[in-house]
């Protein structure tokens, strides 16, 4: 099933940004990132995984020993132009917070007022989605964090309404498959009037789940939107973990500018497709995870997204042939 995909020509994949070579601390994986541009500059949050590595799979899958939970914490890179990073010298302090085990796949969000929004996943009595504010990058305000199971939210960058707006994906809500969700919140804190806006049946190229991925970009002609979706193969994937057969796909759609709930346009052909070795072998092969959407002053965006659960890596595209491949690709029953 994964041939018959292809990632458009239109999309300049540049690979790895972010690896464990460049990360002066313990580290085996760096993936899941989110990226604004920030105070001039690019910022990036990457899920670092330590604490084991691939010879503990086989270990384990001979019998010979049971390590194969990793320990997680945030990691932090600056970048004058977007592609090249220096790590810092420590993990992000300011992000362990009462009751919460560890943070994961962080998500970025620059508002108007110079503010952060940063969401996450978070280990705490199963899995919850959370969010926190911030204005240096070193001290979080956590908001709010949902109840189990949620996760993979994302604000967009401006009040609609008077309101602040997530895209997010609740656990086992339509045919026991993940679904992407809406909801509104007047604070970041409360947060309702939830609306189912995508189901991942309604996906060609997902068979199992679909989740949000970077920040909405604002367009011209609707919410630039990247999810993954997630559909299973048939062979498995060179993977530590053995039998690893769900493949990982990134998404486009354009959802309505005045109300974000309304789908305007569904690509029924994904945008980013695992063909690389470096997004087919890893930790999870086959896995490529959208997680940032930076807009360039020449109508470029850069996007950022996990491969393989492993590394970090950029790809580029311009905005309009983003859009054009959704709107000629388009699904949506007008």
């Amino acid at each position: 099933m994964l041939k018959q995909h292809k990632t458009p020509s239109f999309v300049k994949k540049y690979g790895p940004v972010i690896s464990k070579e460049i990360v002066p601390y313990p580290s085996v994986l760096t993936f899941n990132a989110g990226v604004a541009r920030w105070n001039g500059k690019y910022i990036l949050l990457f899920r670092n995984d330590y604490n084991f590595c691939k010879k503990d799979f086989d270990d384990f899958y001979a019998g010979i020993a049971d390590n194969t939970m990793p320990k997680i914490n945030i990691g932090m890179a600056l970048s004058n132009d977007g592609i090249n990073w220096k790590v810092t010298d420590a993990p992000v302090a300011g992000l362990q917070f009462p009751g919460i085990s560890y943070v994961y796949d962080p998500r970025i969000t620059v508002m108007e007022d110079g503010s952060a929004i940063l969401c996450f996943a978070a280990s705490s009595n199963g899995t919850r989605g959370g969010i926190a504010l911030t204005r240096d990058f070193e001290h979080f305000e956590i908001k709010s964090v949902s109840v189990p199971d949620n996760r993979n939210m994302v604000v967009f960058p401006e009040k609609i309404h008077g309101e602040y707006v997530r895209l997010e994906r609740p656990f086992y809500c339509n045919d026991r498959n993940h679904s992407l969700w809406l909801s509104y919140s007047p604070d970041l804190v409360y947060w309702g009037k939830s609306e189912l806006v995508l189901k991942s049946k309604d996906v060609p190229f997902s068979n199992l789940k679909i989740g949000p991925g970077a920040p909405p970009l604002r367009t011209s002609k609707g919410w630039l939107v990247l999810f993954h979706a997630v559909e299973t193969q048939e062979e498995s994937f060179d993977a530590w973990q053995r039998n690893w057969i769900r493949c990982y796909y990134g998404g486009v759609m354009l959802l309505d500018l005045d109300n974000p709930a309304k789908i305007i346009a569904i690509s029924g052909k994904p945008l980013l497709v695992p063909e690389e070795k470096y997004e087919l072998e890893g930790y999870r092969g086959g896995v490529i995870f959208p997680g940032g959407l930076v807009e360039e002053p020449d109508g470029t965006a850069k996007i950022y997204y996990g491969a393989a659960d492993t590394v970090e890596c950029l790809a580029e595209a311009r905005i309009d042939d983003m859009i054009d491949f959704c709107l000629e690709n388009n699904i949506v029953q007008s």
